[in-house]
């Protein structure tokens, strides 16, 4: 039997989408396309073919999460780019070793948000990494700010896993903060003032600190890796 969430995350892991909003601009469908299908519980087949053409997918790991998560042709065919919104692509691991050797395209946001009430950072390219740095929760970002000097430098990608928000005190977290956007900090939790304190490596910015009740909706992420030229 068909199970619409499932096809649905293998979908949104493969094509690194995260709303159905994004899914619709890379199936060129209406988001509304999506709700019906979810409350049908059937995925539409062209969407499989949609998904093959641009991207390579296998139907069959869509569908059951069996085989390749790509397919080859006689012709040897492999997905060399990904569209605008930043989908996923990447070559089959098994010719080179393992999955640090197979890489995936992901979309890079601006630490800054949307002038858009209510949208994200603004999409701003495409990163190749290592398709072991990119989980289903991964969320890249490029650093416009010195704060976390030298440990994150500025112009450095950083990739936050957003499934892991709960506050280990020390680690470093991208947290959303009005008027700023995303900034990386370590982060404290001051249970004694009911607080979380905010610090930044690099001494010339200032400590600041948040609420502890609610603080979830200010954590994006733990910071999981950083790419950057030293």
């Amino acid at each position: 039997m068909v199970n619409f969430e499932e096809i649905f995350e293998r979908i949104k892991f493969a094509t690194n989408t995260r709303t159905q909003v994004e899914l619709a601009e890379v199936l060129d469908i209406r988001q509304s396309s999506i709700s019906d299908a979810k409350r049908r519980n059937s995925v539409p087949s062209d969407w499989y073919m949609k998904l093959f053409e641009q991207f390579g997918l296998n139907p069959d790991w869509l569908k059951k999460g069996s085989g390749p998560m790509y397919l080859r042709t006689d012709q040897g065919y492999a997905p060399v780019d990904a569209p605008a919104t930043g989908a996923a692509v990447c070559e089959e691991s098994s010719r080179y070793g393992g999955p640090d050797a197979k890489n995936m395209i992901v979309q890079v946001h601006s630490t800054q948000a949307s002038q858009e009430e209510g949208e994200s950072e603004l999409a701003i390219g495409r990163l190749s990494i290592p398709q072991s740095f990119a989980g289903p929760g991964t969320y890249v970002v490029r650093a416009d700010s010195a704060g976390m000097e030298p440990a994150i430098l500025k112009g450095a990608y950083v990739g936050m896993d957003t499934t892991r928000k709960h506050v280990a005190s020390g680690e470093m977290y991208g947290v959303r903060l009005p008027y700023e956007g995303i900034v990386f900090k370590r982060v404290f939790m001051d249970t004694q003032n009911n607080r979380l304190i905010l610090r930044s490596d690099n001494t010339a910015h200032p400590e600041v600190s948040l609420p502890a009740q609610g603080y979830e909706e200010h954590i994006v992420g733990r910071v999981a890796w950083v790419l950057q030229r030293l």
